[in-house]
């Protein structure tokens, strides 16, 4: 990053104390987000609304009225020797509702593939349910993050005119660098541009195939599976529930006419209820172009296990944390900024081993100071 361009953003902090902005943190490379309003009649300098939209969302603000009031109650003694004021909600929803989302997606991923050389990339979409809500149109946004840290990699926006398939290749142009690395996706991207694509971006993929797929389905299930040894097994117990996994792998020596797989995949799942004797069983097939000598069955499974991360680990906790289905904020961009501020809160926290989130953001609700040393702005 031009060192000019980070001290022109330094140089917007105005208090009585100097500031340093961290050049590997979040704070200096969103710096390059332009300011959307007029200059005429502008109170707060853009820099410090971004300290205070950042560091308030790290804190668990879940409305813009709880991120003004972390500025005006709760962190008004860090703030204040900076020369940050504590603006109004009204005045974060216009900064919100003008935003350039795209921009902001694009500098978040920057961000979070600095120090992320990931392995297995899980792929999927979610709607912000609220933003629908008064007649606007809907926000559904498609992510992918990095299975082992749980770090959100790149995040675009899905028009209400097309849908997921269409956006695929566009989210993983955000993403630098996908040799050998391997994409999980659920059964609507299960298609064959998308096996092309990334075969030519050098990149493996698991893709589930369903009644979507039939005629791939079919060939799948006509697989001799019994004469197929077991080669994972898994046992387990979560949520009050014994679970048992299985795993198989058949090379396709003459493929099922989806291309580049090489492997087909088929899981079996059974569940029952702790101290009950009936099981449920559940079996999916998947199609992958990992080669054997680069993939053992087990790692298969894991990866396969693993890409739920994104719905338990990404879109569970908007839910649950931020409240996000139920948000009020529907105007403009602000839904869409909110959920990337959301993306970046959880990608810091867990990349420093916070597995409850919720808990980590009340901690940080409570030390201020702790919030702005993790968007990398310190006093010196």
């Amino acid at each position: 990053m031009p060192s000019s361009h980070l001290q022109a953003f330094i140089d917007e902090f105005s208090g009585e104390e100097p500031v340093t902005v961290d050049p590997g943190q979040v704070l200096a490379m969103l710096h390059q987000l332009p300011d959307p309003r007029a200059r005429r009649g502008v109170r707060h300098r853009f820099a410090h609304l971004l300290v205070i939209m950042l560091c308030s969302v790290l804190a668990g603000s879940k409305t813009l009225v709880e991120m003004a009031e972390w500025a005006t109650d709760t962190a008004r003694q860090q703030l204040e020797p900076w020369g940050i004021g504590t603006p109004h909600a009204t005045t974060l929803a216009r900064i919100f509702q003008r935003q350039d989302a795209d921009r902001l997606d694009e500098l978040a991923s920057l961000w979070a593939q600095a120090d992320i050389a990931p392995i297995a990339i899980a792929v999927d979409g979610k709607e912000v349910r609220g933003a629908k809500n008064g007649g606007q149109p809907r926000v559904h946004l498609l992510s992918g993050i990095d299975q082992d840290s749980g770090a959100v990699l790149a995040q675009v926006s899905v028009s209400h005119k097309t849908n997921e398939i269409t956006c695929f290749s566009t989210l993983m142009d955000r993403i630098e660098n996908l040799s050998g690395v391997v994409v999980t996706a659920d059964a609507l991207h299960t298609q064959v541009c998308h096996a092309n694509y990334l075969n030519e971006r050098g990149a493996y993929f698991i893709l589930t195939v369903k009644g979507n797929q039939p005629t791939h389905l079919a060939k799948l299930e006509a697989i001799p599976w019994k004469r197929v040894p077991v080669r994972d097994k898994t046992t387990g117990t979560a949520n009050g529930r014994e679970i048992i996994r299985i795993v198989k792998c058949a090379t396709l020596a003459e493929g099922i006419g989806f291309p580049h797989a090489v492997q087909a995949v088929q899981i079996t799942r059974k569940s029952r209820t702790v101290g009950t004797k009936k099981w449920f069983i559940e079996t999916v097939h998947a199609v992958t172009s990992i080669p054997t000598h680069k993939g053992t069955p087990a790692q298969i499974g894991a990866w396969v296990r693993g890409h739920w991360s994104i719905e338990n680990g990404l879109h569970w906790r908007r839910d649950v944390t931020w409240n996000e289905d139920k948000s009020q904020v529907r105007t403009g961009h602000a839904p869409r900024v909110m959920a990337t501020l959301r993306n970046i809160a959880i990608t810091i926290l867990k990349q420093l081993g916070h597995n409850n989130v919720a808990k980590a953001t009340r901690k940080i609700r409570n030390y201020p100071e702790q919030a702005l040393e993790l968007i990398g702005f310190n006093a010196p």
